[in-house]
Order: structure tokens, then C-alpha cells, then sequence
């Protein structure tokens, strides 16, 4: 009797955020640090691949959590360029797992009813063949579509994407194509990963931790920041719209 009544406040509760959300512009592009997967399964007692499969699943749910409130664009960090420092054997697993999903895509129903492109922004150079492979099909089979973009962060790292731009900056300057007082904040973001996207309007982590963790560094200068303590597999859907309110909220106090 409690539990049914916990879930008629829950779901009360969550109609009534969906309302209020709907009545204001929310954001066009959400990027995500998705943290807290081996957090989680160790809390449940779970080993360390249970959470990373737990939060693979909770990213298909936030993808057409964002669809249906109509955000454009979700960017989210998958794996940086520091955690290939994990165990073989979890980095191993972590490949596998991404090369299923990237597989995937190529049958998922959703994601062509829906012309959803994906694309992976990182250094996939220290990726292993197989992956990247499965990279380059998932790009392939979603190029021609516009209506979302969903960016997956593999072997990423915010401050290796800028000086991979200074270099090619450099190279162009140093073959004459452009001089120095050419280079302008716009000319420098067309030398990014998100050349063609907007900035994130808002930039979410969840696990508690309350830093940038190297992601999308020149991207978020102005960026709103929301941080929850709900680790990534645990995340729900009252969390996501919190976030979206809180980014609304603050929109509408400072006029902009």
C-alpha cells in the first residue's frame, strides 16, 4: 500500500515538472558526465560490469527522455582518454560494450524513424580496430540525418581537442592559408570536435563530484552547471527534469 502510494506522488510529481517544463524554452544542446557506474554496482554488491551494462541502458532512456521534450542536441562522455588507465580487463570490457551499441545502431528503429545522428568525437586512435570499425558504420548509416545529434565522448579528452585545434591553427598559419590576426573565437571553434553544433546550454554530472573532469572545456564557457549526487544507472526521470527546471529557473532569474 505505501509502495503504490510512493508511486502515484512520484508519478504526480513528475507530471506536474513535465508541465511547468513545457511552458519554457529548454535547452538546445545538453551535454552529460555520465558518473557513478562502478560506484553503483558496488553499493548493490553488484561487480563492476553490472553498473557499466546498467548505465549503457539508462543512456537509452535519457536519449528519448531528451526527444520528447524536444532537445536538438545530447552530448555525453563516455570515456576519456585517462581511463584507458583502468584494468586491462574493464577497458576491455568497456570496448566491447561500445562496439555493441555502435553495432547497434545500425538495426535500432528509433534512431532512423527518428533521423538521429550519431557521431563520436575523441581520439580514436587509441581505439582498437574492431571499434572503430563499428564507429565508422554507425556514423555512416546516420550522416544524411538532422533532426537530433546524440555525440558519444570515446577516448576524449577537453584539453587534448584544443591543442589538436592550436595545431592545425599553426600548420595554416605556418602554409600562409591564414594570417595571425585572422584568428578569431569563431575560427577557433571550427577546429573542434562540435565544429557545426551550438555550445551546450547546460552541462549535467551526476555521482555527486562537482568538477568538469576535462570535457568540452573551450565549449562550456558559458554553459549553465547542474550536479547531482544520483549515480549515473540510478538516475531517473524527475532528476532529468530537475536539471532541465533548474536550467529554466536560472534563465529566467538573470533575463537571459
Amino acid at each position: 500500500m505505501t509502495t503504490s502510494i510512493s508511486n502515484a506522488a512520484y508519478q504526480a510529481y513528475e507530471k506536474r515538472l513535465m508541465k511547468e517544463i513545457r511552458e519554457n524554452p529548454v535547452p538546445q544542446h545538453l551535454a552529460i558526465i555520465m558518473d557513478g557506474n562502478r560506484r553503483y554496482a558496488y553499493e548493490q554488491g553488484m561487480p563492476a560490469v553490472a553498473g557499466h551494462i546498467k548505465g549503457k541502458n539508462k543512456l537509452e532512456e535519457v536519449t528519448d527522455w531528451c526527444r520528447e521534450l524536444g532537445i536538438k542536441v545530447l552530448t555525453v562522455y563516455a570515456f576519456s582518454t585517462e581511463n584507458t588507465r583502468r584494468t586491462e580487463d574493464e577497458v576491455n570490457m568497456l570496448y566491447r560494450l561500445f562496439e555493441e551499441s555502435f553495432l547497434k545502431v545500425l538495426t535500432d528503429e528509433r534512431v532512423h524513424r527518428e533521423h538521429i545522428r550519431i557521431r563520436v568525437i575523441g581520439k580514436r586512435d587509441f581505439l582498437p580496430e574492431g571499434l572503430k570499425e563499428a564507429i565508422d558504420r554507425a556514423e555512416k548509416s546516420t550522416e544524411n540525418y538532422d533532426n537530433y545529434f546524440f555525440n558519444i565522448a570515446v577516448a576524449y579528452g577537453g584539453r587534448e581537442e584544443i591543442l589538436e585545434a592550436i595545431k592545425e591553427i599553426a600548420r595554416e598559419v605556418k602554409e600562409g592559408k591564414i594570417e595571425p590576426d585572422d584568428i578569431t573565437e569563431e575560427m577557433f571553434s571550427q577546429h573542434l570536435y562540435t565544429a557545426d553544433l551550438p555550445d551546450p546550454d547546460l552541462i549535467l554530472r551526476t555521482s555527486g563530484e562537482v568538477r568538469i573532469s576535462n570535457f568540452l572545456l573551450w565549449q562550456m564557457a558559458y554553459s549553465e552547471l547542474y550536479f547531482t549526487d544520483v549515480y549515473w544507472p540510478g538516475f531517473r526521470k524527475i532528476d532529468f527534469l530537475r536539471a532541465v527546471r533548474s536550467y529554466q529557473m536560472r534563465k529566467r532569474r538573470f533575463g537571459r
